[in-house]
């Protein structure tokens, strides 16, 4: 199948409820409690690149299917300096969780979602830190169009990042970090310069996993992020 195929596939699988997820995400959906955490969403958006393929060629995805990303601003209160999907708190004027990642998505990278084909929403997972119930929205880009940072006190950067880079055994990485009851790791990717790691390496992982597209790497090789 395509890149495209398994999305729509892993959409249709979580519709119908027969997708499993890992470990790692089945742990973040038992984080918080949902009568009391924030709703909120982010979109996952996949797409063709407009300018350069990847430098890795992996087998499960074309060079040029990309996934779209933001790091949030060091003078952020929650998470300062993530990198993370495009999305945030679900508000009172959004009709549904979709409707609120593509508007923060609009406001946070300038995207036109009228551009965005949404495949699906994955069942919410928790982001204890901050108390939110998050639902990823999983999303098709038909048309792109031009993304940069709309507010600098909200976004450092805004960026397309290959996917098959992501794929590359030699850009994984166990995030380390240190916890009062020992340390605690999370799936990770060294791209593009910046470490994706935490509540979006856990997601990014996880849909990766689910998709089939993850190659076999050495979970051994940790970094300990910047806090």
């Amino acid at each position: 199948m395509s890149a495209r195929a398994d999305l729509d596939a892993l959409a249709a699988a979580v519709t119908a409820g027969t997708t499993g997820f890992n470990a790692n995400i089945d742990m973040l959906r038992r984080s918080v409690d949902p009568a009391t955490a924030r709703p909120a969403a982010v979109l996952i958006l996949f797409g063709v690149l407009d300018d350069r393929p990847a430098d890795f060629s992996a087998d499960a995805v074309p060079d040029d299917l990309d996934v779209l990303l933001i790091e949030r601003a060091a003078t952020l209160n929650d998470h300062p300096g993530q990198v993370a999907f495009p999305g945030g708190s679900v508000d009172a004027a959004d009709a549904t969780v979709v409707d609120a990642a593509l508007r923060e998505a609009r406001e946070e990278t300038g995207l036109d979602p009228a551009g965005v084909r949404v495949l699906g929403a994955l069942p919410p997972v928790g982001l204890p830190v901050s108390n939110f119930l998050v639902t990823p929205v999983l999303g098709w880009w038909d048309k792109p169009t031009p993304v940069d940072v709309v507010d600098y006190g909200e976004s450092a950067s805004v960026f397309r990042v290959p996917v098959a880079d992501l794929l590359n055994p030699r850009n994984r990485r166990t995030a380390v970090f240190p916890r009062r009851k020992g340390a605690h790791r999370t799936p990770a990717f060294l791209v593009n310069g910046v470490l994706v790691w935490g509540f979006t390496g856990i997601l990014l992982a996880g849909i990766l996993d689910e998709l089939g597209w993850t190659q076999p790497w050495d979970e051994s090789r940790e970094i300990v992020p910047d806090l």
